[in-house]
């Protein structure tokens, strides 16, 4: 074995091993936070913020973390990404109280906006052509695992040695993982930029300020009536926000958003698509976790909660895994609309399950919930790039990211609302409305290409 082979080989391993502790910790923490709340003595908006601080500081960050990437180059990047997320983890783990766990969310929410684009393009550099689609996909299918599976082992760590654990040990493997990254190298950017890249740092603050306040006018829905300053200042704000940063892009001639990509056709369905599906994961996970734990929900303990979840991480890995040859037969638009009629029906039949404490019907229903969303999650962002000249992939692929992550946080804000209001029936009822906007997006998708169940 040549030591270039033997370097490529430990770039995808450290890479697929940070991304599979990514995603890991993307879901552990909803079977976790109840006995965080317990702990930490967390009231209802610290719990929707242990989610959101994370997904609005990704999604604001992302596109950044890309053009960094390009900046000091793949590997140099994905350990800087990787260490902070690292960092993070510790600071959770250390935290006594609200402050500091939200703190430390946010923070690796910034680690993960640098890690996820550079570990990618870290692969694409390592790898020879010939392996580089085996690559990406082993890249994509750890993050996947760890997204399914993160529920059940954040589950058994809280049962059996608490919720610490959980980011001692995340934080542990993502340091290995920026360990192997630094020993496999190149550290450099393999192609010097071509000019001098000007951070548009204003586009920048505005979109982060417009996704944090759009946030915050989500969360005053719960107090419109005896409060609507609650609901009006934050959505001005953000509109304001907004439109500055928009006046912004179009003025510069190297845009953090180029929004002529919204014109091309097949990009917008495909983009409401997957945002929706991320609508759906998080609220369901984080809420169910909620309502599953609680004395007076199904009164499980942490890692019965967790296993209870497990049909739905078999539906969601399985149809992951099995989508892009369902695309490949019946064609991306039926695939997809299927799916999301199958979501539709899914999540009122859960919400009955729950009801009544049958929890085999449950488990057959989370299943069906799983196998549903897995669909739109795996196809959705590559059809949304599908349709993205190559020389924009990058941007394309920092949209796509920024606005799934962006409406992650956003279910679990109008979860919140709707939990609060009629518990957990009523989360259910968001995901089917959910589901049947991403059905409507569907179509209009244009018909299906090769491209659409190729390679990410």
């Amino acid at each position: 074995m040549s030591a270039g082979t033997a370097g490529a080989r430990l770039v995808v391993l450290s890479c697929g091993l940070g991304m599979l502790a990514i995603g890991i910790n993307g879901t552990a923490i909803m079977t976790a936070l109840p006995t965080m709340r317990r702990d930490l003595a967390l009231d209802a908006g610290h719990l929707a913020w242990a989610v959101n601080a994370y997904l609005v500081a990704a999604a604001a960050c992302v596109m950044l973390g890309g053009a960094i990437t390009d900046r000091i180059g793949a590997a140099r990047a994905s350990v800087a990404g990787l260490l902070l997320f690292a960092l993070a983890s510790a600071v959770i783990a250390l935290a006594r109280d609200a402050d500091l766990l939200l703190a430390g969310r946010a923070l690796q929410g910034l680690g993960a906006a640098l890690s996820i684009p550079s570990t990618l393009a870290a692969i694409s550099v390592a790898s020879p052509s010939e392996r580089r689609a085996a690559a990406i996909g082993a890249w994509g299918g750890s993050l996947m695992l760890g997204f399914s599976i993160g529920p059940l082992i954040g589950g058994i760590l809280t049962h059996l040695t608490g919720w610490r654990v959980i980011f001692w040990a995340d934080g542990t493997a993502i340091v290995l993982a920026a360990c192997g990254l630094w020993v496999a190298g190149p550290r450099r950017p393999a192609v010097p930029a071509a000019g001098r890249y000007r951070f548009d740092g204003f586009g920048f603050v505005a979109l982060a300020v417009a996704m944090v306040a759009t946030i915050f006018a989500l969360q005053g829905l719960t107090h419109v009536g005896r409060a609507p300053l609650r609901l009006a200042v934050p959505l001005g704000l953000a509109l304001l926000a907004f439109a500055l940063f928009v006046r912004q892009e179009r003025r510069r001639s190297d845009p953090l958003v180029d929004f002529g990509l919204f014109a091309t056709r097949g990009f917008r369905p495909a983009l409401v698509i997957a945002t929706t599906a991320m609508v759906c994961i998080l609220p369901l996970l984080l809420f169910f976790n909620l309502e599953s734990q609680r004395p007076d929900g199904l009164g499980l303990s942490a890692i019965a909660a967790g296993a209870l979840l497990l049909p739905m991480s078999a539906g969601l890995l399985a149809f992951a895994l099995l989508a892009p040859r369902l695309a490949a037969r019946f064609g991306v638009r039926r695939t997809i609309g299927a799916a999301l009629l199958v979501v539709a029906a899914a999540a009122p039949g859960v919400a009955w399950a729950f009801g009544a404490r049958t929890l085999p019907l449950l488990g057959f229903g989370l299943f069906w919930l799983g196998a549903g969303l897995a669909v739109p999650y795996a196809i959705a962002p590559r059809l949304a790039l599908a349709e993205i000249p190559g020389p924009q992939a990058g941007q394309g692929s920092g949209i796509v990211n920024s606005c799934t992550l962006l409406g992650g946080s956003i279910g679990v804000t109008l979860g919140a609302v709707a939990f609060g209001t009629g518990g957990f029936a009523r989360v259910m009822v968001l995901l089917a409305f959910a589901a049947l906007i991403g059905l409507l997006a569907a179509a209009r998708l244009p018909s299906a290409r090769p491209a659409a169940t190729g390679k990410p």
